[in-house]
């Protein structure tokens, strides 16, 4: 090889070695705090895929098995973002928290019925006014499976008040079912297949179905001030949740989807293959905050209405 041919090649390798050197130091890391339920999904494939990667962001996904200690993580600084869901979102904003909405994960949808009020074996409850003076367990009190459970209740004519609620783990709820520490659980799948192979326990309802589509289960959060001093990482994470949900959005791509959701959830692959995943929906709006927000006024859970405008983030 020539002297020159030999410099210039040289030369590329060294501005290669120095670029990829500047990328890494451009990449900003980020801790994410999720809970075991497949609206996660986004932030999971985009992780997986390079998403974020590409964009320069270097997001660490860290397992919170209580939704709503998401928030205190995101407030302490120990996770710079999170996704717990939008009603207790909406709780920590009426507490005074300034903690601004990124995006969303999954949505309602009537085809979605993988959550369900389930019934400890032999319980003999059937209905809502079943559920009178029993112990429920709930995946976080605040949290939205907790808030809408209890507007089923409402509906049913019976008041939250007359049903005795406990917080608890999704990877709990047959373990309790089976000890008789509850009655019954608020819980969702595969966690519903546990427990219904091992005899724990039986569907009463399918009650989430009485809501409306395309409201949004998580909203991605952060302290408002991080968010501005961290514009490009913002827009990174919106950009690579947006391409996850295209990338969801074609039938070939499924299998590298659940993949991702055994490896964050921890589940075996056969069962992460018959799971269904939350339709996403990476865009919230003012619109879908209010639809939670009049839900949670209508049961005393806010003491005023938040100031919707100023909470979605604008990067």
């Amino acid at each position: 090889m020539k002297r020159r041919t030999i410099l210039q090649v040289a030369g590329a390798t060294t501005c290669t070695a120095l670029a990829g050197s500047a990328l890494a130091q451009e990449r900003t890391k980020v801790s994410y705090g999720y809970s075991a339920v497949s609206d996660f999904a986004t932030v999971f494939v985009a992780t997986d895929e390079g998403f974020f990667a590409k964009r320069g962001l270097d997001l660490e996904p860290k397992f919170i098995p209580l939704n709503p200690t998401i928030i205190p993580g995101v407030e302490s600084g120990s996770l710079q973002m999170g996704g717990p869901t939008s009603t207790s979102y909406l709780q920590a904003v009426d507490g005074g928290l300034d903690l601004v909405v990124l995006g969303g994960g999954g949505v309602l949808s009537k085809n979605y019925t993988e959550i369900a009020l389930v019934a400890k074996a032999g319980s003999h409850i059937r209905s809502a006014k079943d559920c009178v003076g029993k112990k429920i367990g709930v995946p976080g009190l605040g949290a939205l499976l907790h808030v809408t459970f209890r507007q089923w209740l409402k509906q049913n004519g019976v008041d939250p008040k007359q049903v005795n609620f406990i917080e608890a783990p999704f990877p709990q709820h047959a373990d309790l079912l089976r000890s008789g520490a509850v009655d019954a659980v608020v819980t969702g799948g595969p966690f519903i297949a546990r427990i219904l192979d091992s005899g724990a326990g039986y569907v009463v309802s399918y009650y989430l179905t009485f809501l409306p589509e395309g409201y949004p289960t998580i909203v991605h959060v952060a302290r408002r001030d991080w968010a501005r001093k961290n514009l490009a990482a913002v827009q990174a994470f919106q950009a690579g949740i947006a391409e996850a949900a295209s990338f969801m959005a074609q039938a070939k791509n499924e299998s590298s989807v659940r993949a991702s959701l055994a490896k964050y959830l921890k589940l075996p692959m056969p069962v992460a293959a018959r799971m269904q995943i939350s339709p996403p929906g990476p865009v919230v709006t003012e619109k879908q905050l209010k639809f939670w927000a009049d839900m949670m006024r209508g049961q005393g859970m806010l003491k005023t209405m938040p100031p919707l405008n100023r909470l979605l983030f604008k990067a």
